[in-house]
């Protein structure tokens, strides 16, 4: 059973920054694909960023631009850098991860973008 542990939520002003990590209890490289999804309340849970293991990389087009998801080996995470944020970026977000025809979810992190 993989586990993934979120990290990185909060509170930041429109316009601001925050970065999100994600860290498996498997090596980053065995993934066949890992991501970022988002959901508020009484929505579907949506795209917002993913990765395959081949290093390439996938965006929601409300985030192209401002977000960039990245793994890091040495800390072994998945991460995912958010500038200019808005308020309508407001969710929790979730760590995604395929991996050997199975789909694994972390349990979120809450975002909050207001004055």
């Amino acid at each position: 059973q993989v586990q993934l542990v979120e990290s990185g939520g909060g509170l930041v002003q429109p316009g601001g920054s925050l970065s999100l990590s994600c860290a498996p209890s498997e090596s980053i490289f065995s993934f066949s694909m890992m991501g970022w999804y988002r959901q508020t309340p009484g929505k579907e849970r949506d795209m917002v960023a993913v990765i395959y293991g081949s290093g390439s990389t996938g965006y929601g087009d409300s985030v192209k631009g401002r977000f960039t998801i990245s793994r890091d080996g040495a800390k072994n995470t998945m991460d995912l850098r958010m500038n200019d944020l808005k308020s309508e970026d407001t969710a929790v977000y979730y760590c995604n991860a395929y991996i050997k025809g199975s789909n694994y979810w972390g349990h979120g992190t809450q975002v909050t973008v207001s004055s």
